[in-house]
């Protein structure tokens, strides 16, 4: 692996400071990002290699662990844990287990994909549904045979709607059963909630649809159900005003996360895990602080010393890494010490197996 991305040392900075959200206590205000890394059994349920993944990271302070489909319709990617049956919550149990023993709090990110997947994946039967019956351009990989077009979604009917709120409840349920010491709900990335917040993606007549306000009712409505299941001061939300990942279109993405954040802000919720906009004219952490008054988590591809500076700005009280924690499972420590940080290999993200997952070398 290569390491040739300096780091000056940080020491006993401000990023390096216990930190509350909620009732989540971390050590340091260094969090790992969720990442989908693909390494669950077929049927959802975390093995040992996923133990052995988060374990090697866990002197994060907080980590969130890759998004998990709180139903079988929820499902998108092959190989992606879920959190809807006693087998997902004994495979997450060995995960927690390994983490909280080293220190680290950690909380599931709950990922409903709406209409981003195909019925290869599925299990038989299961349909692929959206606000609205309107497909998703794009490709997504199965095991069962290869690239495929994403599927033709059914419109969810109201009876739908409720279920899918009810199965975000009992996600959080199984998150917690499993030892998780809270989740996070996935508002981003063309997912579920952001497929019913945007404009062109949610095309009903009903209340869950129209103006932002009522776009935003869904997701509001999952942030309720998990709060009143185990706490609110146990739940966070990840949005990224601007993102376009997986088709999805807005027509007014800063008003429609305004609307977002504004009817999300009076739940007492334990953190809002913003990321940095990925188009110029819409300042997502200016938005974050002006309209949710909690903690904020900052995603922005942070490097060791602007992480730094975000944090004894007052710019949000954490910051959470992707990349670097793929390469350096002990990412805080070079963060500390002033290490090299090694690179990742991006050919096997997503690919089955040890290599690229946990074959990264701690440093020296």
């Amino acid at each position: 692996m290569q390491t040739d991305e300096p780091c000056v040392e940080l020491g006993e900075s401000a990023i390096f400071r216990p930190l509350a959200l909620g009732a989540l206590r971390l050590a340091n205000r260094i969090v790992m990002a969720p990442m989908t890394r693909n390494r669950a059994r077929p049927d959802g349920v975390p093995d040992a290699l996923m133990v052995e993944y988060y374990a090697a990271r866990a002197d994060a302070g907080l980590i969130v662990a890759e998004g998990a489909w709180p139903c079988a319709e929820g499902q998108a990617y092959c190989r992606q844990p879920g959190i809807a049956t006693d087998a997902h919550v004994a495979g997450w149990r060995r995960v927690v287990d390994a983490v909280q023993a080293r220190g680290a709090q950690i909380v599931l990110q709950i990922m409903h994909s709406g209409r981003i997947g195909s019925s290869r994946i599925k299990p038989e039967g299961v349909e692929t549904v959206a606000p609205s019956a309107i497909r998703a351009h794009g490709q997504i990989y199965t095991d069962a045979a290869g690239m495929q077009d994403f599927d033709m979604p059914r419109e969810m009917t109201q009876d739908d709607i409720g279920h899918a709120v009810d199965a975000h409840r009992m996600a959080a349920l199984r998150a917690r059963e499993a030892g998780f010491d809270g989740v996070e709900l996935h508002c981003t990335s063309g997912y579920l909630p952001m497929q019913f917040m945007y404009s062109e993606t949610n095309r009903r007549a009903d209340e869950y649809g129209g103006d932002a306000p009522a776009r935003v009712r869904f997701a509001v409505e999952c942030l309720k159900a998990m709060a009143d299941a185990i706490g609110a001061d146990r739940v966070g939300f990840r949005v990224n005003p601007g993102n376009a990942f997986n088709d999805a279109r807005d027509e007014d993405s800063a008003a429609t996360h305004e609307a977002l954040l504004s009817q999300a802000a009076p739940l007492g919720l334990a953190y809002l895990h913003v990321m940095r906009a990925p188009v110029s004219d819409i300042d997502a952490f200016a938005l974050a602080r002006k309209y949710f008054p909690g903690r904020l988590i900052l995603n922005d591809g942070f490097d060791p010393e602007s992480a730094e500076r975000a944090i004894a700005g007052g710019e949000g009280e954490a910051v959470s890494f992707a990349r670097h924690f793929i390469g350096n499972p002990d990412l805080v420590r070079r963060m500390r010490m002033g290490l090299p940080l090694a690179k990742f290999d991006r050919r096997t993200l997503y690919t089955p197996g040890p290599a690229g997952y946990t074959d990264y070398p701690v440093a020296a």
